[in-house]
């Protein structure tokens, strides 16, 4: 009988609160800051410094790191935000439920950038493949992708209403593209190195752009032209100078605030420039005082050049009375943000800034920290700062107390303790760098450190009650001694240590006098010497034998109780990292440097089965209680499920976006925990799904062939158009799994309902031929619809994402049958987009044989005729409808006080002025006090 086992799936992932790799944002309300998570987004409250919104993809969808994030202007319809993802795909989110509307594929390689349109219905995104695709967020399609650019796409901002868009690349070239037309209008040189990043400002009258150069060019938008004179034979950006910046590091994010009063140019450092933006008349006082102070010095000048019988020109007087503004007079350093670590991306608030503040700056550290500033013309100063939820560095060690309900993490200067269940951090204890932990109890907890020191923490209080200098070199591990009955930690401990000592510890408590309450205390009993670096140590569950892994590669196992040498495991090439005693005491596993797992038994120290198990270092290993299966980690990021008596490999868990260094399991094997180099701990459960081996290694087999599958041919063998046509457009989707499959569902219908109408052809004939004939019996997969139904089900049902790949897959024969179904479609009027598209496509690509096919031309004849009437019957009932919307704005405008229109904005205002109120103590009695003065007066 075939053996059936228990799948393990991703339940919980938490202790990082923003992802280097992606920038931040705040979303369309303005209330709270969006972060990237790895492969998820979480919405912070700032001033509770909790996550309101979490944006987490499903179970079954890969783990893709999150590159950029965008969110729809407040002013837009509709509350969504995109993400960008590792693969080239963009998702798009609900910002109220955290839903996950449409998962959008068009990019070959990693979004880079992301920018919705003033109006919020359109959405651009730049990628690695060096192209911009434009997207149709109400439909959930492409609209076309704009190819030109020779490098990574770094940023785009939208010109004139969301009617032109500018896109800069690390081709050191700024392009305007003009969305009407679909073509390139302007290019724009005289950057001499990658361009980084751009913005414009909202009232559109300049657009800022970063790079390593040592200064930032502003470059003025042409808003107005004369009539009668065509936009493209104009540039549309012009030059208007040069600002040059503080740091001499590359710009990395440039952004102005929500009025356009400061630009602030952050650094790949830990500064950020922030600049002020003089409007118009502040400007031209600006450029008089300046030409004020010319002239004084030039007529300093000239006096000095008289005496000395020389003759200087004066100034021209119209200089003098209409100074030319340039770009200094504009632009104004007003302060300079300093962080304590290398900032990764900055954005301004949209929502209105405190009292007495010009506007307020979040931004995004490399040690996984959100802070927010305010920024007055004087200083910038904390507002908040997120840093609790997560560790600043990696995660070098996790281990579970008995009872499962407490996790504790180490890191490089911190111990956190968490509660497993929801991922909320409970204690934060300042230590050293922590390499391996144990629970004593459920009130204290030991902590190996880098430096060699043993630390006791009292869980409590939260608090570090002792420090031992335990060792001379590194504590690699800490391992509880269990009690006779396997009670693990009841009498003590042992520790490994970089210094070739093995030391046994005993637990003391002692009272203190102050509060009375008992604090632990240990002491060394015995030292066993080794003569290497001792890297793991390990002890079988009734405590008979110690293994103990050196860095000669060997594992030498002795008796617990005379430490005498019982076994010397070797056959490892490299050192062996980690290893792990079987609950019953029979087997024993090693995981090396050398990638592969060894498991020996523990009778006479024989090796039972070598297995290459990860693609790079095992960091971990450990057995689930009372089996024999096992838990691998290593440094390829996955976490690996074996049968250690069939040798097998039941599961591989993939999540983790980099090395995984450690692993514990729970003492039921219900749920096990994985800590990361990035930082992540992510909590698998089991599930009461059984999985097979046979079944995992032929889903192991598809996913091989589908990745292959997804490298198009014209990429296998390097990328055909890297120089691609000027200004050219292209095809915004991409073929992909679901394209494929897609192609395959309408192949599968088309062939379904033509043998149903032969079925239904063959019944008619006999009805006729034999005057009675049996009962028609429908086929069962049609679901007691029609042939055309039918098919017509089934591409309604595909994503408007995946449609235009899908029929560009359909072989012509199939294009002939679908577009034979398209006259009886078009008779539904809700169907009738969908049919102009799908007539479109198919026209488009099978065009020169559609031309030369007799059978075609009376469908293409009928298709000509209806198509034309039905578009316009629509066309007519949107303008009906329009107008009558119209009307009734109307009607609704003249019985209010405020226009139709501003309905929105009247009422974000009064939202904004109500939170002022509510915020401020004395907003009432003000608005008490103004009242009675105005019925006073009155």
């Amino acid at each position: 009988m075939v053996k059936a086992y228990l799948r393990y799936e991703p339940a919980l992932t938490f202790g990082v609160i923003a992802s280097p790799e992606s920038n931040v944002c705040y979303d369309p309300s303005g209330r709270l800051l969006l972060a990237a998570a790895l492969d998820r987004l979480a919405a912070w409250d700032l001033k509770r410094g909790l996550p309101s919104v979490s944006f987490a993809p499903s179970s079954s969808s890969p783990s893709l790191a999150v590159s950029c994030i965008a969110s729809s202007p407040s002013a837009a319809v509709s509350s969504l935000i995109a993400s960008g993802h590792a693969d080239g795909s963009i998702r798009l989110w609900d910002a109220e439920t955290g839903a996950c509307e449409a998962t959008l594929h068009g990019h070959r390689s990693a979004a880079s950038a992301l920018r919705f349109a003033p109006s919020g219905a359109v959405l651009a995104s730049g990628s690695k493949d060096c192209d911009v695709i434009l997207w149709d967020v109400v439909a959930q399609d492409g609209l076309f992708r704009l190819r030109g650019h020779r490098d990574q796409v770094t940023d785009l901002v939208f010109l004139d209403s969301g009617k032109k868009l500018v896109s800069c690349s690390k081709d050191k070239f700024i392009r305007v593209w003009d969305l009407e037309t679909q073509h390139c209008l302007q290019i724009v040189g005289g950057h001499r190195s990658e361009i980084w990043s751009m913005d414009v400002d909202p009232s559109e009258r300049f657009l800022v752009s970063g790079s390593a150069d040592p200064e930032m060019r502003v470059f003025r938008i042409r808003q107005s032209v004369q009539e009668g004179e065509d936009w493209s034979k104009w540039d549309v950006l012009k030059l208007f100078g040069e600002i040059l910046r503080q740091s001499k590091e590359r710009v990395a994010t440039v952004r102005f605030n929500r009025n356009g009063s400061l630009v602030a140019c952050q650094v790949a450092g830990k500064t950020a420039d922030i600049y002020r933006v003089l409007d118009e008349s502040e400007a031209i006082r600006k450029a008089k005082r300046r030409m004020h102070r010319k002239k004084e010095k030039a007529s300093a000048k000239s006096m000095i050049a008289k005496g000395n019988g020389t003759v200087i020109d004066p100034l021209p007087a119209s200089d003098l009375q209409n100074p030319a503004v340039i770009v200094t007079d504009v632009f104004k350093l007003l302060q300079v943000l300093r962080a304590s670590k290398k900032i990764c991306s900055i954005s301004f608030s949209p929502g209105s800034p405190p009292r007495g503040c010009l506007a307020t700056l979040s931004l995004s550290l490399n040690n996984n920290t959100l802070e927010t500033y305010s920024v007055d013309s004087e200083k910038v100063s904390k507002m908040y700062s997120i840093e609790m939820h997560g560790h600043r560095s990696d995660i070098r060690s996790v281990s579970l107390n008995s009872e499962d309900n407490l996790l504790m993490s180490t890191s490089h200067n911190a111990v956190k303790i968490w509660n497993p269940s929801t991922g909320d951090c409970l204690r934060t204890i300042e230590s050293g760098y922590g390499l391996c932990s144990a629970f004593v109890g459920n009130r204290f907890a030991l902590v190996g450190t880098k430096s060699g020191t043993l630390e006791i923490i009292d869980i409590a209080s939260g608090s570090l009650t002792e420090v031992i200098e335990a060792h001379a070199g590194s504590i690699r591990s800490i391992v509880p001694i269990p009690d006779e009955d396997g009670t693990a930690g009841a009498r003590g401990f042992v520790t490994g240590s970089a210094d070739h000592d093995v030391k046994f510890w005993e637990y003391q408590q002692v009272q203190k006098s102050d509060n009375d309450s008992k604090q632990l205390t240990v002491t060394n009993m015995r030292t066993l010497k080794m003569t290497e670096d001792v890297l793991a140590v390990s002890i079988s569950p009734l405590g008979k034998h110690i293994a103990v892994a050196l860095l000669d590669c060997n594992v030498k196992v002795y008796h617990m109780d005379t430490l005498k040498h019982f076994l010397n495991l070797y056959g490892h090439k490299l050192p062996v990292l980690c290893m792990d005693i079987s609950s019953d005491g029979a087997l024993i596993v090693t995981g090396s440097a050398d990638k592969n797992l060894k498991i020996w038994g523990m009778d006479f120290g024989d090796c039972h089965r070598s297995i290459f198990a990860h693609s790079d270092s095992v960091m971990d290993v450990k057995f689930v209680y009372r089996t024999h299966y096992i838990f691998s980690v290593g440094k390829d990021r996955t976490v690996k499920y074996w049968d250690a008596d069939k040798f097998e490999l039941l599961l591989t868990l993939e999540g983790h976006h980099a090395e995984v260094w450690c692993l514990t399991i729970s003492s039921r094997g219900d749920f096990i925990v994985t800590g990361s180099h990035d930082r992540s701990i992510r909590r698998w459960d089991r599930t009461e799904e059984q999985l097979f081996i046979e079944e995992e290694k032929e889903k192991r087999l598809e996913e091989t062939f589908e990745a292959d599958l997804d490298n198009d041919n014209e990429y296998r063998y390097g990328q055909k158009d890297d120089a691609p046509e000027e200004g050219s457009v292209g095809v915004p989707g991409r073929k992909t799994k679901e394209t494929v499959t897609s192609a395959d569902a309408i192949m599968d219908a088309l062939d379904t309902a033509e043998e149903e109408l032969k079925r239904l052809n063959q019944h008619k004939q006999e009805e006729q031929n034999n005057g009675t004939a049996a009962k028609f019996q429908p086929n069962v997969i049609m679901q007691g619809q029609s042939p055309s139904d039918y098919v017509l089900n089934v591409v309604s049902s595909i994503r408007p994402n995946d449609l235009e790949q899908a029929l560009l897959a359909l072989p012509f024969s199939d294009a002939l049958k679908l577009m034979s179904y398209l006259k009886e479609w078009s008779m539904v009027p809700s169907k009738v987009e969908l049919v102009c598209r799908v007539c479109l496509v198919l026209l488009q690509t099978h065009h020169n044989q559609l031309t030369t096919t007799p059978a075609a031309r009376s469908v293409l004849t009928e298709l000509k005729d209806i198509l034309y009437s039905r578009v316009k019957e629509c066309k007519d009932t949107i303008g009906f409808n329009l107008a009558a919307m119209d009307h009734i704005k109307e009607l609704l405008a003249m019985r209010s006080d405020a226009p139709f229109r501003d309905a929105k904005t009247k009422l974000m205002e009064i939202r904004q002025e109500l939170s002022k109120r509510s915020d401020r103590p004395d907003g009432n009695e003000k608005s008490k006090k103004k009242k009675k003065k105005s019925s006073g007066e009155s």
